[in-house]
Parts: structure tokens; C-alpha cells; sequence
């Protein structure tokens, strides 16, 4: 594939997931995003992708949904103290068990939320649905399985589910995009 049609990829992935997201009431068709966080993943995207090959064939859907939780975190930290966080490691998001507990970890850890409580268990289940999609929509494109397309396309669907992740705990934070009218603003 050219990097055109995975940029289409990219943009038809995202906009299915978002509808989705909007559906279960996570998000309202709007992207909440921030050039902080997005850096942020292209710092992780490396390391993530060598725990991410390694399970994929094993746990394609919790590979996705560990992107997810990447951006649950850094959106929190991000509202949280930026100047402390933002110097945050990969490694910072990973439990005892390294990727294996990741989502763990960072449900209790970094979002404050019992492993048990409801908004963890709405979180999970968003993340299942979610990757389900990302993933049915992986094998149902026109990439082959086992290639270095496939790599692309799954780096490209992590990328998605980590903006996701990400704007789902900015709207839960009480963040959203509003209209502003810049002439009331003028002198």
C-alpha cells in the first residue's frame, strides 16, 4: 500500500471508531486532541511496537487496547501536571508484568480507579468494543496478514485507538471543543 491509501486507512478507521465511541456516549463525533499528547505517542510508538509484536498474533485485541490505555494515561497526566509528565517513558505505563498488566496498571495507578469499580469496567468494555472494530477492520482491508503492510496497518490502528484512548479521558475530564467567536475578542 502507498503511504496514501494508509493514510485513508488511517482517516476511515478513525472516523468508524469515532462513531462508535459517540454510540456508547464516550465521546460526542468530536476528536478531542492536543499536539502534547499526540507527541507523546511518537516518543512511546517505538517501544510499544516491539511489545506489540510480540503478542499480536497471541492478543490482537489487548495489543490494540494496551495503545488505549496509553492514552488514557498521558491525557491524564496531561491535565494532571504536564511540566512533570511530560518527560514520562514508556516503561511509566507498565504494570510489574510489563505489557501483560499495562491496562492494569494504569487503571489503578495512574487513573485512580479501583480494578473492580464500574468506570474501569466501562472503560474495559469500551476498549473491547473498540479494538473488536479496529481489528475487524484490520482484517477486512486490503492488507495482507503476515506482511510488512500488516505492521503499517496495525501501527497505523494503535496510533487511532491511542488518540481515542486519549480523548475519551479529556471528555471525561470535562474538556471539549467549543465555537469561539474571535470578533468578541477584539480590541
Amino acid at each position: 500500500m502507498t503511504n496514501e491509501e494508509f493514510d485513508t486507512f488511517e482517516t476511515n478507521l478513525q472516523d468508524n471508531l469515532l462513531r462508535v465511541c459517540s454510540s456508547l456516549g464516550m465521546l460526542n463525533g468530536v476528536l478531542l486532541a492536543s499536539d502534547d499528547l499526540d507527541g507523546k505517542w511518537k516518543e512511546f510508538a517505538p517501544e510499544y511496537m516491539v511489545d506489540a509484536v510480540r503478542n499480536v498474533n497471541d492478543y490482537p485485541e489487548f495489543t490494540l487496547a494496551c495503545a488505549g490505555y496509553a492514552g488514557f494515561a498521558v491525557a491524564k497526566w496531561w491535565d494532571e501536571d504536564w511540566g512533570r509528565h511530560h518527560g514520562a517513558e514508556f516503561k511509566d505505563l507498565q504494570g510489574p508484568r510489563g505489557f501483560d498488566d499495562m491496562d492494569d496498571h494504569i487503571t489503578v495507578n495512574i487513573l485512580g480507579l479501583a480494578i473492580d469499580s464500574p468506570e474501569a469496567g466501562v472503560l474495559r468494555s469500551t476498549m473491547e468494543a473498540l479494538t473488536q472494530q479496529a481489528w475487524n477492520f484490520i482484517r477486512h482491508s486490503q492488507v495482507e496478514s503476515g506482511t510488512a503492510d500488516a505492521l503499517k496497518a496495525f501501527a497505523r490502528a494503535a496510533y487511532v485507538i491511542y488518540r481515542l484512548g486519549a480523548a475519551i479521558e479529556l471528555k471525561k475530564m470535562g474538556y471539549r471543543f467549543q465555537a469561539v467567536n474571535l470578533n468578541d475578542y477584539k480590541s
